[in-house]
């Protein structure tokens, strides 16, 4: 007769506990000295990297996360566990946006809009503003909030001194009135088409993230996937652009 000893994954220790069996009918196992979980034989990391790549990548083609799960066999806790793991290791999607010129006066040109979205419930309203540069088509600043001045600040000190220093568009929406110094600012209905290039955005955004669909099921539950989500959008949309441009 065979006895095998079973260890800690975590900190090598022999002293685990039964815990109930996971949804494929493996046992679970409790440490008592790390206090850390950990089942029989687990599997190892069956999606390599080009895999990960190619599921994120369905997930920002407007797949939901229990969509992936139907397509692609992955459940959502391992998604949503890439998601803020590429976050935290993706450079800041401010550190994509291209530098403007220094001797082009439309290179600075900025178009602002707020777009609504929600957390958990539609009365928790989480409102996505967005700085976009006309000549790039680039996010160089993006800030979530209310809709309030102090929301509409916030972007404001986001933007980069380079492109602060531009003339911004934007709609009519009084808080842009009392944030923007009025000589870099204009507000303009949407017939005008000064803004478009960022409105046009915000379809895209909402085309591609099934999160930030108007009428959808679905929605992020916590703001720290709110925002995961979107910088992952962000990172994306802007090295795309400035591949495009280089």
């Amino acid at each position: 007769m065979v006895t095998v000893t079973i260890h800690c994954p975590h900190c090598g220790s022999e002293d685990l506990k039964r815990n109930g069996h996971a949804p494929n009918g493996k046992q679970k196992y409790s440490c008592r000295a790390c206090k850390k979980q950990s089942r029989e034989n687990p599997t190892p990391h069956a999606y390599s990297e080009k895999r990960r790549e190619e599921i994120l990548r369905a997930y920002e083609e407007r797949s939901s996360l229990r969509g992936l799960k139907r397509t692609f066999g992955v459940s959502r806790g391992t998604v949503i566990g890439w998601i803020k793991k590429r976050q935290q290791t993706c450079q800041r999607f401010r550190e994509t946006v291209i530098a403007p010129d220094a001797n082009d006066a439309d290179a600075t040109i900025l178009e602002l809009d707020e777009l609504w979205s929600f957390v958990l419930k539609k009365t928790n309203q989480a409102w996505i503003w967005i700085a976009l540069c006309r000549k790039t088509r680039q996010v160089v600043a993006c800030a979530v909030g209310d809709r309030s001045q102090e929301a509409c600040r916030i972007l404001w000190n986001s933007i980069p001194e380079a492109y602060r220093a531009g003339h911004c568009f934007t709609d009519f929406w009084s808080a842009y009135q009392a944030v923007i110094p009025e000589e870099q600012h204009t507000a303009v209905g949407k017939e005008t088409g000064e803004t478009a290039h960022v409105e046009r955005w915000n379809n895209t955004l909402r085309q591609r993230l099934a999160r930030f669909v108007r009428k959808t099921l679905s929605f992020s539950k916590s703001l720290l996937m709110h925002n995961a989500c979107l910088n992952l959008f962000l990172h994306r949309s802007n090295l795309e652009r400035a591949n495009i441009l280089m």
